[in-house]
């Protein structure tokens, strides 16, 4: 009984990290434009609703600013944390 009540408790975790990694609660910082998929520029930048979104380059600050919700939900569903900004 042990046994088996250690073998579904080990499945339970091993669940909850698969499902962590695949969810995007592992967040990490923006590497790559939202927009054309460049690596970032961070002298490239716009800033939305608190969020700072990078571009890799200046064509692409014009398109976000189009449709800035559609690329800050996009890199957040890619599991990218963007900076808080004042």
């Amino acid at each position: 009984m042990k046994s088996l009540i250690k073998t579904a408790v080990f499945s339970l975790v091993i669940t909850a990290f698969a499902f962590a990694s695949t969810t995007g609660m592992a967040a990490e910082p923006q590497k790559n434009c939202p927009v054309m998929g460049g690596e970032i520029n961070k002298d490239l930048h716009a800033d939305h609703n608190g969020k700072r979104v990078y571009f890799c380059c200046a064509a692409c600050g014009p398109q976000f600013k189009k449709s800035p919700e559609k690329f800050v939900k996009k890199l957040e569903d890619q599991g990218v944390k963007l900076e808080v900004v004042n």
